[in-house]
């Protein structure tokens, strides 16, 4: 093991950050971060300061055979996890493919009522011969398989919780070369996290854009349908682009941060993985019933926008909350 890895190890297992290191040992935290990165190594003075701190041998620091260190003080505790490379990689796999089988499942959910929408504008324009009790009934039952198959999609995210929980809920350390091949992939998935992000939301905030263009050139009830459909549409699309990139980006950050004091922003996005679970289909459920009690389905669809606003404004206060109580 070299200098730079048993800094970054006795640093952790005391549970310091950089920039407390390197208030003890009157440097930067540039310079901290340079020794741990094999940037530059510290001269002989910081060498014995080091070894003081930590309370090792200068011996331990120098010599890259000397692996286990001798406490003094009994500080030095060595109970964190080291993970490898192929295990934070294999994480990142596990956490995405969860993310996808959540965007699915309320993609399912928010597009659910798009065949009863299409159905009742085929009715509207008397195509098919289909009536409007036809197309009603025919679109519930379509709305009911699809939420059901939502609803499979999130129950089957289960089979990863057990794979994700060294990572998730332990205080671990990264094995050498791990961090810096991932601060490569997060400074590489940056630009892709911003574009996608903006995307995102710009497909929320323009998705009433098509129902109100159609509603003042048009004005009829098959073109209000079909504009629904297309709002529908985009705010799915916008929610199924969102929930990966947002987790993939999580997941580069919950691995660089490491060990427990990202551990809280962790549980926040799984409670957040579990409302979105939870909020889509109950939001269905509403907008059905209350579109079938006033038959006003021109008027219903705003829940959609209001509610992906809503969505959004939650996950803020779950935050807010997080850091009130920390």
């Amino acid at each position: 093991m070299i200098l730079a890895e048993k800094i970054v190890r006795l640093r952790k297992q005391i549970g310091w950050s950089q920039e407390e290191l390197a208030e003890k040992m009157n440097v930067s935290r540039q310079s901290v971060s340079k020794w741990e990165s094999t940037n530059s190594i510290p001269d002989l003075n910081k060498i014995i300061i080091l070894s003081e701190i930590f309370e090792v041998t200068t011996d331990y620091l120098l010599k890259d055979d000397v692996e286990a260190p001798e406490s003094v003080s009994g500080k030095l505790e060595n109970n964190t996890i080291q993970i490898s490379l192929e295990q934070a990689v294999k994480y990142v796999e596990n956490k995405m493919a969860m993310a996808h089988l959540i965007a699915k499942g309320v993609f399912l959910c928010v597009g659910s009522t798009v065949p009863l929408f299409a159905l009742l504008a085929i009715a509207e324009t008397n195509q098919l011969n289909l009536t409007p009790d036809i197309a009603t009934t025919a679109g519930i039952i379509l709305i009911l398989v699809l939420i059901s198959i939502g609803v499979s999609f999130f129950i089957r995210t289960n089979q990863y919780e057990s794979e994700l929980a060294l990572i998730e809920n332990e205080e671990f350390e990264l094995a050498y070369g791990v961090h810096s091949a991932f601060k490569e992939k997060l400074q590489k998935f940056r630009g892709t996290y911003n574009l996608k992000l903006s995307f995102s939301i710009s497909m929320f905030i323009f998705s009433f854009v098509p129902l109100m263009v159609g509603s003042v050139l048009s004005g009829g009830s098959d073109v209000i349908l079909m504009m629904l459909i297309v709002l529908l549409l985009m705010i799915a699309t916008g929610i199924y682009i969102l929930i990966p990139v947002s987790t993939k980006y999580d997941c580069y950050n919950r691995i660089l941060q490491e060990g427990y004091p990202y551990a809280k922003k962790s549980r926040r996005t799984k409670r957040i993985e579990k409302l979105a679970a939870f909020y889509w289909p109950l939001l269905t459920a509403i907008y059905i019933g209350w579109s079938l009690w006033t038959m006003d389905w021109g008027v219903t669809w705003i829940l959609w926008p209001v509610s992906a606003i809503l969505f959004a404004a939650l996950i803020g206060l779950i935050e807010l909350l997080d850091k009130g109580n920390a």
